[in-house]
């Protein structure tokens, strides 16, 4: 036989010395439509290695990852594990070969406890039991690292343990090979050390793990080697040891960029909120907010911090009139005139007919935020429709800004018009930044502003925040990443099961007293800032 015919098989490869990766992605290409969202990828995961992989939003990451999790089919191109061609048709096809992936949402039951939630994941074949399940798990536990409460109800746990469970139960299925989407997303620094920590056990255990994120630093300190994505296409793979964060921007944005947040001092500072007493249920009747008092000031950035489920999101819903408010008060002061208004028992509307130009970036993008039917332009146009008095809605106006906000975050779309709901969750994300920023507010509160924006769209983030804040803004910052948060704001107010922990100067705080404050009550709710005591004694005040 002719030796440029000679077949290698995977068990050559090992032979011949030559390491089979678990995981290789050859030529791959999927298309929805006129979309590309992968073209000809051939990239590989080593056996017992971390890999981060990282991209602009739409660069293709998720789709990537769906086609190896069996949500997506490859259009052309295939998948190998562990050496072997393989068609990854359904999940359960993902699970049989060793594949479990975590994702950003959790996949699980509330009111089952940790360990009927892994026993639901039972291998096929194996017979129901709570008691073996048990077992096995401790096993787990024990061998990575992992602390699970199997009697703990999942309505009772943090997100941590949420994230924990989830892991647990992939590895309970027995995966080798994880996938783990934002795994820091909405977790304080302690935690992400442990999560780390324990991802390592699982390498050094022979695992093969691939880490989608988007903080960079995050990326360095875990992983092994990194994959870069950009538009669709394979860029490069590099050793993290010869890595840096301006390096792996570049490769994503293929340009050099600017990574600094230009934070000015603030100028001409003066109230513009004030929150009294404020106390909010959530959804199922639980004290959201418990006596929260606070101001928010023109010309500041006050950040927010907190793990999930703080109160964040009923604090500026009930500013936005959106969040019934139980007792406490709400005044806006008009810096202009000095008048003040009672916010309290106002919806959006009569908020914006006493004059009060707030902005609100929620959450929940699709959900709250933008009508996910409507393109570019029509979003916009939600914002004006009713400022006019013809009979026929005009969108001259609407369109222009929608073509604005396209060009200056590179909204990746078809054209203005697609629906925004076809676009990837980054994607969506500038489109509701861009809009409540262009409307010229006097508040503009934002909810994880940032969240599932790749780096470089992350930091013209930050810097249109930094510039509303110049010209007299007042800007309130919800975000995870604790590092932005102190690069950003002026000010820090940290949130703990719905009760203010502490209010830090933000240019004189470290993370892991940030981070600290988010999981614990501060002794005194009442106690000043140590800012504002200086500030104090300097006026000769007792």
């Amino acid at each position: 036989m002719d030796i440029n015919q000679t077949q290698i098989t995977p068990d050559s490869e090992e032979a011949a010395g030559i390491e089979v990766p678990a995981v290789k992605f050859v030529g791959v290409t999927k298309v929805f439509g006129s979309i590309i969202a992968n073209s000809d990828v051939t990239m590989d995961l080593r056996r017992g290695e971390i890999l981060a992989l990282l991209g602009e939003n739409g660069s293709g990451k998720t789709t990537l990852m769906n086609m190896l999790g069996g949500i997506y089919y490859p259009d052309s191109g295939h998948i190998e594990v562990d050496g072997k061609e393989v068609a990854i048709r359904s999940p359960r096809d993902s699970f049989d070969l060793g594949i479990g992936m975590i994702h950003q949402h959790f996949k699980l039951i509330d009111v089952f406890s940790a360990i009927e939630n892994i026993a639901l994941c039972s291998p096929r074949g194996e017979k129901y039991s709570l008691k073996a399940t048990e077992a096995k798990v401790k096993e787990i536990c024990d061998k990575y690292g992992f602390e699970v409460n199997p009697k703990q109800k999942v309505y009772d746990m943090s997100v941590s343990e949420k994230q924990t469970l989830e892991i647990v139960k992939v590895l309970y299925r027995g995966a080798d090979i994880l996938i783990l989407d934002e795994p820091t997303a909405v977790l304080t620094p302690q935690e992400a050390d442990r999560l780390f920590d324990v991802i390592r056990n699982m390498r050094n255990d022979g695992k093969s793990i691939i880490i989608i994120t988007h903080k960079l630093h995050e990326v360095l300190d875990i992983s092994d080697r990194v994959t870069i994505l950009r538009k669709g296409k394979y860029i490069g793979t590099v050793e993290t040891k010869d890595a840096t964060e301006l390096s792996l921007t570049e490769m994503m944005v293929g340009d050099k960029v600017e990574l600094n947040i230009a934070r000015s001092e603030p100028q001409n500072v003066s109230e513009c909120v004030r929150i009294e007493h404020l106390t909010c249920l959530n959804k199922y009747g639980v004290k959201a907010l418990d006596d929260v008092s606070f101001t928010v000031n023109n010309g500041e950035i006050l950040g927010i911090a907190g793990i999930a489920g703080s109160g964040q999101k009923e604090l500026l819903e009930a500013v936005a009139g959106l969040q019934k408010v139980e007792t406490g008060s709400i005044v806006y002061t008009d810096r202009e005139t000095g008048e003040e208004h009672q916010l309290v028992g106002k919806n959006p509307r009569q908020i914006r007919d006493l004059g009060v130009a707030l902005a609100f970036v929620p959450e929940d993008r699709l959900g709250m935020g933008l009508v996910g039917s409507m393109g570019m332009t029509g979003n916009m146009l939600l914002r004006s429709y009713d400022k006019g008095g013809h009979i026929f809605t005009e969108t001259k106006e609407p369109r222009r800004l929608a073509e604005e906000v396209k060009e200056e975050l590179g909204v990746l779309t078809p054209g203005i018009e697609t629906p925004v709901r076809k676009l990837s969750g980054g994607n969506v994300q500038k489109v509701l930044v861009g809009r409540e920023i262009a409307n010229a507010p006097k508040v503009l509160m934002t909810a994880y502003a940032v969240r599932g924006l790749d780096i470089n769209t992350s930091y013209i983030i930050y810097n249109l925040l930094e510039k509303e804040k110049r010209q007299g803004v007042a800007v309130v910052y919800v975000g995870e990443d604790l590092d932005v948060l102190l690069a950003l704001s002026d000010r820090i107010l940290v949130l703990c099961g719905g009760q203010i922990s502490g209010i830090v100067d933000a240019r004189t705080a470290t993370k892991q007293e940030v981070g600290a404050l988010m999981t614990r009550f501060k002794v005194s709710r009442e106690e000043p800032a140590e800012s504002d005591v200086a500030e104090d004694k300097e006026a000769g005040n007792d």
